[in-house]
């Protein structure tokens, strides 16, 4: 295969793998009864730990209003309670529940092993590869999310 067309397979990959992650979302989303907003908001607090809702809008990016009606939901389903920040009183941390630790277990954490297994196959030198190709990926989508975002703005 020529440069251009491994590029070509793995941009079709991608596409695939993207769409593979959708499908996932949705059947979690569904097995909890959340809509994929919800279960977004949930990988976000489960991921980063307690979060002040000011922070929890920005990585949602979601307005105020909007992430307190996720939150919410989330709270009323025991997926995330609300807790004082004990180094700032006025400020209100949204954090995990140990039901919201039960589903990581029992859907997200056996994805994390199935693929750390399959990594196995790699030498540290292509996991190096691997690794530099993701982060890249990583920054070109989210300078394509801003631009996107961006589109617009200016009418």
């Amino acid at each position: 295969m020529s440069k251009d067309e491994l590029i070509g397979a793995i941009a079709q990959e991608l596409r695939l793998l993207q769409q593979s992650f959708d499908a996932f979302d949705e059947a979690a989303a569904v097995r909890l009864g959340l809509n994929r907003t919800d279960l977004r908001c949930l990988d976000i607090v489960l991921g980063r730990g307690p979060l002040a809702a000011g922070e929890l809008s920005v990585a949602l990016r979601l307005s105020p209003a909007a992430t307190t009606t996720v939150v919410d939901r989330l709270a009323r389903a025991g997926f995330v309670s609300r807790a004082q920040d004990p180094g700032n009183r006025r400020r209100i941390l949204v954090e995990g529940t140990a039901r919201a630790e039960e589903v990581a277990r029992e859907i997200f954490e056996p994805v994390g092993m199935a693929g750390a297994d399959a990594l196995t196959r790699f030498d540290t030198d292509e996991l190096h590869i691997a690794l530099d190709f993701l982060r890249t990926a990583l920054r070109v989508h989210q300078e394509q999310t801003e631009r996107v975002s961006r589109l617009g703005e200016s009418d």
